[in-house]
């Protein structure tokens, strides 16, 4: 019997969640190397949460796939979702469904993933309603608000067998895999600390007003399972970063992706101590989380992790976006958001460069199975990419739930060592705090009655 189109989909991820990824270089796949998938003609149907910014990014890049085609636009804001599907079906032949309650959509059994671009309270409450409904999960970082939430998102995708993937994009960048293989071959020696930054000049948020909530804001919905809150004028959008019960500081926000290429470059899990100094040292206003923090992460095999986060002052570094390995022989550097890499040797002579500015002025170019790769290719394509080749051919995805949740946790640590003020001791066979009462309160949060997440 002939397989419908949601049967086919289903079926084609029976297998792919909860496959740890090994750290070897995976194929980047082009949109034309669908054209050899069988079944590339039947299109993966998603809904997009939040679409006010990087949502909007996503939907819009999804947009220009074959792969995929956007059902469902679910945002609170209607001002949002009203722009995004002007924009969207400019794109895409099919208007998509306004739906500002993502739960309803869920609902529609022809829907097959969700895309999570809502505020980080939202991360792991979403996807394992998603994961519930059976549908495959695109989830923006950080994957949890605290770690009791990414533990039970990894356990939802593994009891509904169902793909997650963490958008850590530069997962699927050929130059950064090829660079973490060649880190894992020896090229710098033995890699024993991982120096990692993040820096911007983001302004002061003043010190909100209480006011009404805009005609054009679901607060309710946008607040969900968090305790509530009184709406301010310098929440929404952008500023619930900053606010402990919606956010997760510019730890979560930012130093997931380089603190997730450094756990992967030398190849650790779970830490045995963290410790953390900073706070908010530049403005006087509303902004709860450091402005200014450093996290130091120590692993059971004699290696060091180090995340550096400035806010507020956007003075570029040698490191200002990125990860610098250092081993016993050299040392190798991945910039922020690049496709490149560089090899030094220990008097910082550049032995090896790959990607970057080259000579000729021309982009380099990494040949893959499938396809030649520009440097200039954008991550987020290769990762939507990725995303469906998990889905319908069963492929090792190149960051699972689980990997996600470790390089999470690693910031979650930080933030509550920070809250603390004191380190913690970590089991590393598991990432749970050790001894620590004080330090445990932060494990999980509160919940507005009746929203709280359940497997």
């Amino acid at each position: 019997m002939k397989n419908s189109r949601r049967d086919f989909v289903k079926k084609a991820a029976l297998g792919a969640a909860g496959v740890s990824f090994a750290g070897g270089i995976l194929p980047a796949f082009s949109a034309k190397s669908y054209a050899n998938i069988i079944g590339a003609n039947e299109r993966i149907l998603v809904a997009m949460m939040g679409v006010n910014s990087r949502g909007s990014q996503l939907g819009l890049t999804l947009a220009k796939q074959s792969a995929y085609e956007v059902l469902y636009v679910c945002d609170v804001d209607s001002r949002a979702s009203e722009k995004f599907t002007a924009d969207l079906s400019k794109l895409q032949n099919k208007r998509p469904k306004a739906q500002p309650d993502f739960r309803k959509a869920l609902e529609d059994k022809q829907l097959d993933a969700l895309i999570v671009a809502a505020p980080d309270h939202w991360h792991a409450p979403a996807a394992i309603l998603a994961c519930k409904a059976g549908k495959h999960v695109y989830l923006e970082k950080p994957c949890s608000h605290n770690p009791h939430e990414g533990e039970l998102i990894v356990a939802a995708a593994k009891k509904y067998n169902r793909t997650v993937l963490l958008g850590t994009q530069r997962r699927s960048l050929p130059n950064i895999q090829a660079a973490i293989k060649e880190l894992h071959a020896g090229i710098i020696g033995r890699p024993y600390y991982a120096k990692t930054a993040y820096s911007n000049n983001r302004p002061s948020i003043g010190i909100g007003r209480e006011t009404a909530v805009p005609s054009w804001l679901d607060f309710e919905l946008w607040q969900g399972p968090a305790p509530r809150g009184k709406y301010k004028d310098n929440i929404v959008h952008y500023n619930w970063h900053w606010f402990w019960n919606w956010g997760t500081g510019e730890a979560c926000n930012n130093g997931v992706h380089s603190v997730d290429i450094a756990r992967w470059g030398l190849g650790v899990d779970y830490p045995v101590r963290v410790s953390s100094g900073g706070g908010r040292f530049h403005y006087k206003d509303d902004w709860e989380t450091p402005d200014t923090q450093s996290i130091n992460m120590e692993f059971d095999n004699n290696t060091l992790i180090n995340w550096e986060g400035i806010s507020c002052n956007g003075q570029k570094r040698n490191l200002a976006n990125g990860v610098m390995f250092y081993g016993d022989n050299g040392s190798l550097l991945i910039g922020g958001g690049e496709n490149a890499y560089t090899v030094y040797d220990k008097d910082n002579k550049v032995v090896k460069q790959v990607g970057g500015d080259q000579e000729n002025g021309q982009p380099a170019v990494v040949s893959s199975q499938n396809s030649s790769v520009p440097i200039s290719l954008d991550s987020t394509t290769l990762h939507f990419e990725h995303f469906a080749d998990v889905i319908r051919k069963g492929a090792v995805s190149n960051q699972d739930i689980l990997s996600g949740h470790k390089s999470t946790l690693l910031l979650q640590l930080g933030n509550i060592a920070q809250r603390t003020g004191h380190s913690l001791q970590i089991d590393p066979k598991n990432g749970h705090i050790l001894n620590d009462p004080e330090a445990m309160k932060y494990w999980s949060r509160e919940y507005q009655p009746g929203w709280e997440p359940k497997l």
